[in-house]
């Protein structure tokens, strides 16, 4: 289901609260243990604003960034990114050939760019002049082997699904920065895949990663995992050395834990806060809150294909039961935005002409009277704590279905097998997503071959318009068929998307540079390259 196959989870997983041990400077430093190390190296902490009115960027100091971990198991094997302190070690020490821009359209990164043949199943990719930390360059050889590692049937990564449409056996280094990559079919989006989550580029012949050689703007200097790793600035960076001296990403796993290191000068950015905390220290002058917006997709899955969602007109209903700004109040205590039952709001070939849902309960019971409901609906809606506003959302939607004489009752289930457990089960369950491009979403959840169709969406016709699509060499023209798919959605699909939700982070005053415009997993999150101590 969606969480499962995201770019990245939700939020990482829950782990027991571990005692710090003492730190040590110079070198890895457990968690919440930093104080005698000296703030943020030299940083005057008292000064600047971590709205990003710093005055010019300054070089130097070392900052620390507290994320929930993985425990004793993690690697810097960056084809093993699962959770968001993976994600942001591999971002510092690796590239990949894209990443996503905050609307979800992929942006050249290792690739210079990109230029398809007439039949969109030939892509010709030209990578730009970057050096490994050793002082070799990146090379056509480097991307081919990265690519097949992950492709390796034998392994498990998480990028392997997105190279799919690839024919690596097929692709071909025509020279040293120059990477031809046969495709299985014609795919318009294929800067999606070099963009994929995990799809790092490591030199040819890695395997281990005790002591990884990436082509990142920081260097290896040491690392212990479930406590933390230590970077430095690559001056031969080929997007321009960081500001910073060295960059230092240390595990708190408890919310708590993170916030009160920030507060207490241990550490000078905080990741993933609740709303809650964030709204007790917006503020309070002592540390600057960022609300990274659209970063997670809040909603509800019908399944299409069983009673009583098999009926467009239930469908519908639902749709008009719900009162969005109540559940994104009530769920998300107000961090977010409201849907419109339609994935990706602000992204690329977003919809956005379609005009916005309001509640309409008496139009509901209607529906429900054509639909041989006039007498009352009784449904199971599946939710669990795996995240957050789960339960209150199923709780709040409960509360408004009563008004259109609709009985909900509120299953709670396993968090740790929730997802495979509501994929094919049940009728109705609380879902949520991160980012990842409409193209994506549609791919993944919603083609009647798609691995996660949660909702059971299975039409010829749909699958044949993604299918067209991604045989449209005209952008604007694409559009128009990606609008036509989200208008079918819109009226009749299984997502009742009801919000999106901010992803919260907290810095020290004195840190700048942090993008606020970024969601979750897009390539200006976690830019500490970007950012500076003033």
């Amino acid at each position: 289901m969606t969480e499962h196959h995201r770019p990245l989870p939700a939020g990482p997983a829950r782990r027991p609260a571990r005692r710090p041990r003492p730190g040590r400077c110079g070198g890895a430093t457990a968690a919440l243990a930093l104080s005698a190390c000296g703030g943020g190296s030299g940083a005057d902490s008292g000064s600047g604003g971590g709205d990003g009115d710093g005055g010019e960027p300054r070089r130097g100091g070392r900052l620390r960034a507290a994320f929930a971990g993985g425990g004793a198991s993690e690697t810097l094997d960056p084809h093993l990114t699962n959770l968001f302190s993976d994600a942001a070690r591999a971002k510092a020490l690796f590239d990949k050939l894209a990443d996503f821009g905050s609307d979800m359209s992929a942006q050249p990164r290792l690739a210079e760019r990109w230029e398809p043949s007439d039949g969109l199943d030939l892509w010709t990719v030209t990578l730009r002049e970057a050096q490994w930390h050793d002082g070799t360059p990146v090379t056509a050889d480097d991307v081919l082997y990265s690519y097949r590692r992950i492709a390796d049937p034998d392994q498990a990564f998480r990028a392997k699904a997105s190279l799919e449409p690839i024919d690596l056996d097929a692709s071909r280094a025509v020279d040293d920065r120059t990477v031809e990559f046969r495709l299985k079919r014609p795919y318009a989006e294929f800067p999606n895949v070099l963009a994929a989550f995990g799809a790092y580029i490591v030199k040819d012949g890695a395997e281990t990663f005790d002591s990884p050689v990436g082509s990142g703007p920081f260097r290896f200097v040491s690392f212990e995992p479930g406590r933390s790793l230590l970077v430095e600035r690559f001056d031969g960076y080929w997007d321009g050395a960081p500001h910073l001296d060295e960059l230092e990403i240390v595990v708190a796993d408890e919310e708590s834990a993170r916030i009160n290191a920030l507060l207490g000068g241990q550490v000078e950015y905080a990741h993933e806060l609740n709303p809650a905390t964030a709204r007790a220290h917006e503020n309070g002058g002592q540390v600057h809150v960022v609300r990274l917006r659209n970063s997670a997709m809040q909603g509800f899955v019908m399944k299409t294909d069983r009673a009583p969602f098999d009926d467009p007109r239930v469908r519908e209903a639902f749709f008009l039961i719900a009162d969005r700004q109540e559940l994104v109040d009530g769920a998300l205590s107000g961090a977010g935005e409201i849907g419109n039952d339609l994935f990706g709001k602000g992204y690329q070939y977003y919809a956005d002409d379609i005009p916005q849902r309001e509640q309409d309960i008496d139009r509901a019971k209607e529906l429900l009277r054509e639909a041989g409901h006039g007498d009352g609906l009784t449904v199971t809606l599946d939710t669990s704590p795996v995240a957050t506003g789960f339960i209150e959302a199923a709780e709040i939607f409960k509360e408004q279905a009563a008004r259109a004489g609709v009985t909900v009752e509120v299953a709670v289930g396993n968090e740790d097998t929730y997802w495979a457990d509501t994929l094919d089960s049940g009728t109705i369950a609380c879902t949520r997503s991160g980012t990842m491009p409409i193209e994506s979403h549609i791919s993944q959840r919603l083609l009647s071959d798609s691995p996660t169709n949660a909702t059971h969406w299975r039409h010829d016709d749909f699958d044949e318009l993604y299918r067209q699509a991604q045989s449209t060499r005209d952008e604007a023209e694409r559009a128009a068929i990606y609008g036509r798919m989200q208008r079918r959605l819109h009226a009749e699909g299984g997502f009742l998307i009801w919000g999106f939700a901010d992803w919260i982070v907290a810095t020290a005053g004195n840190v700048h540079g942090v993008e606020e415009e970024a969601p979750a997993n897009t390539l200006d999150w976690a830019r500490f390259d970007r950012v500076w101590l003033a």
